[in-house]
């Protein structure tokens, strides 16, 4: 039991998920767009993340989630050579995140 709680705790530390928000683009991990394709953000509250993650979620969204961060952030793509209709990123900090993304877009 101790070491599967170790193993958990290890799991969730080494797998943490890093987003960066700069004037140019947003990353998420290792993936990366140009802010200027960015359409319609909106930070989601548990039950609307629950509801993208499930019956609304389209298999050609980009998906960056943790099955323990309840909220997250979801984003509309414009770009007209990417057939990603949108990004949803889990965050526990939905509401500062969505407001970084809409500053200068």
């Amino acid at each position: 039991m101790l070491v599967q709680l170790l193993g958990l705790i290890f799991a969730s530390q080494s797998t943490a998920l890093t987003i960066e928000v700069t004037e140019q683009e947003l990353r998420v991990g290792s993936a990366h767009i140009d802010r200027k394709f960015l359409g319609n953000i909106q930070a989601l509250s548990s039950e609307e993340m629950r509801q993208w993650r499930g019956p609304l979620s389209d298999p050609a969204g980009f998906m960056a989630l943790r099955f323990w961060i309840s909220t997250g952030v979801k984003i509309e793509i414009n770009d007209p050579s990417d057939s990603t209709p949108y990004w949803l990123i889990s965050s526990k900090k939905a509401q500062p995140l969505s407001a970084a993304l809409l500053s200068n877009n």
